[in-house]
């Protein structure tokens, strides 16, 4: 198979399917509240009763009323649920409604622009390049994702998973391509027609993490939290972690994604969000715990260890307004590095530089 007729099939699936998730990490259970309607003006406080975020009793909002797919329970979303529940959507001027959206929600909602901006992770980028219409904004945090093995495996490090099979969530997924630009760096081909690493689809991590204790697989890719309580629990052992690899530390994995539509009318609006966005940014870096007590309070996601939750909403390391200052980061050095691995891999056929001129767009939060 060559790595254009891969491309046009990995492109091909996430285009029909939850590429355009903002599930850049994991879901939380269907018994998370995170599955009610939400919007600025019910807020639940930490005693179960309604109470409004902060400056929601502004009367009028500049932007007035915006749908955000922000309740999919996801840890990493923290920014989402803390701008939502500190009022910094307020300040800028919406009426924040956070949504649920399935895939094929987004994709028309960005393309239309009645979904002004998602987060999301370099999985985007080959539905990117097969014409979903919008473009990396800004960086939303680091790593996620971990690998697994049983307590009893002899795998330890990438050169031992030659001829292994790899649980992840969905074939052209993230998790899946972290784990192809992982085992390609250690000289193992990722591409199926070489048959030196197979990878098995789970559309449930429970049943991935099933699959992995009974030995139908050797490695299970997840998203956090499900590895971290795992590895907390001694069920099993990471071999993998996003946060502190060498090939990926220090890199944003989650981008913001604004509509192009959105972005080309109104660049005003997307500013605003970008500065509520960073706020919330700011705000977690300097106060990840109260932070973790408002998302649990909030019941914003399903996890219930405060310590665990701690540690990995610190782990993500949300940039803080003095990060962003000192350029600790580059945005589109980060997206060129992911447009590159991936192209290496033949899961992009545009050149990397050419991609990443293409899907980046520098805004000016002043304006």
């Amino acid at each position: 198979m060559s790595k254009l007729k891969l491309k046009s099939i990995i492109g091909i699936l996430l285009v029909g399917s939850s590429i355009l998730s903002a599930a850049a990490c994991s879901e939380a259970p269907a018994s998370s509240s995170a599955n009610n309607s939400s919007s600025a003006n019910d807020t639940a406080t930490s005693d179960g009763s309604e109470a409004e975020p902060a400056n929601a009793s502004a009367t009028e909002y500049k932007y007035g009323k915006i749908q955000i797919p922000g309740k999919d329970g996801a840890l990493c979303g923290a920014p989402i649920y803390i701008a939502y529940d500190k009022g910094f959507f307020a300040e800028e001027g919406f009426d924040v409604e956070l949504i649920s959206a399935d895939a094929e929600t987004r994709k028309i909602g960005l393309n239309n622009g009645t979904i002004p901006i998602v987060n999301g992770d370099f999985q985007f980028f080959p539905s990117v390049e097969e014409g979903i219409n919008v473009s990396v904004v800004d960086g939303l945090h680091n790593g996620c994702i971990k690998f697994l093995v049983n307590n009893d495996s002899d795998i330890k490090e990438a050169k031992d998973l030659k001829g292994k099979k790899i649980g992840v969530d969905e074939i052209g997924g993230t998790p899946h391509q972290v784990a192809s630009v992982w085992v390609e760096n250690a000289g193992i081909s990722a591409l199926p027609d070489k048959h030196e690493v197979e990878f098995v689809p789970y559309s449930d991590g429970n049943l991935e993490l099933e699959a992995l204790k009974k030995g139908e697989i050797d490695v299970a890719a997840l998203w956090d939290p499900f590895g971290s309580v795992v590895e907390k629990k001694g069920e099993a052992k990471v071999i993998f972690d996003l946060s502190t690899d060498e090939a990926f530390a220090g890199k944003y994995c989650c981008f913001l994604y604004a509509s192009n539509k959105v972005l080309e009318e109104n660049p005003e609006e997307v500013a605003a969000l970008l500065r509520a966005y960073r706020k919330a940014q700011d705000w977690i870096s300097k106060n990840p715990e109260e932070a973790v007590d408002i998302i649990i309070n909030g019941k914003y996601s399903a996890i219930e260890d405060r310590d665990l939750a701690i540690d990995l909403v610190k782990s993500y390391e949300y940039p803080s307004a003095e990060d962003r200052a000192s350029g600790k980061q580059s945005v589109e050095d980060d997206v060129k590095y992911f447009a590159q691995a991936l192209h290496d891999i033949g899961y992009l056929n545009t050149d990397p530089q050419e991609f990443t001129d293409k899907i980046y767009k520098e805004v000016d939060v002043n304006s």
